[in-house]
């Protein structure tokens, strides 16, 4: 059964740092690109960032770049993301999602939508 589970998302003050997972079963996930995504309460889903399957490319949207990391540990079957100087307007339950190739999942991450296999999600709030 292919499945991906998120975890790592919690309150945090603005400023903090957070690190999600995303751990994958079933499926080989170094054969594939990883993106993550966000769905705050009342809006749409959106993108956040991707990496390619072999660690060698990353992208960011512009709302996060310098802030958030994406990384991979293809031996453990993980994705990562590092969340730094985290604002209130990242609150939103994250999800990571995966697709056989890394220029679709930068698509996906621009249309918030279109991957392949999708985890339930990790919620993150962020607030004083």
């Amino acid at each position: 059964q292919v499945q991906l589970v998120e975890s790592g998302g919690f309150l945090v003050q603005p400023g903090g740092s957070l690190r999600l997972s995303c751990a994958a079963s079933g499926f080989t996930l170094g054969y594939y690109a990883v993106g993550w995504f966000r769905q705050a309460p009342g809006k749409e889903r959106e993108g956040v960032s991707c990496i390619s399957s072999n660690n060698d490319s990353t992208y960011y949207k512009d709302s996060v770049q310098g802030r958030f990391t994406i990384s991979r540990d293809n031996a453990k079957n993980m994705v990562y993301l590092q969340m730094n100087s985290l604002k209130a307007e990242d609150t939103a339950t994250y999800y990571c999602a995966a697709d056989q190739e890394f220029r679709l999942c930068v698509v996906a991450v621009g249309r918030g939508r279109g991957m392949d296999y999708w985890g339930r999600g990790t919620l993150v709030t962020v607030s004083s």
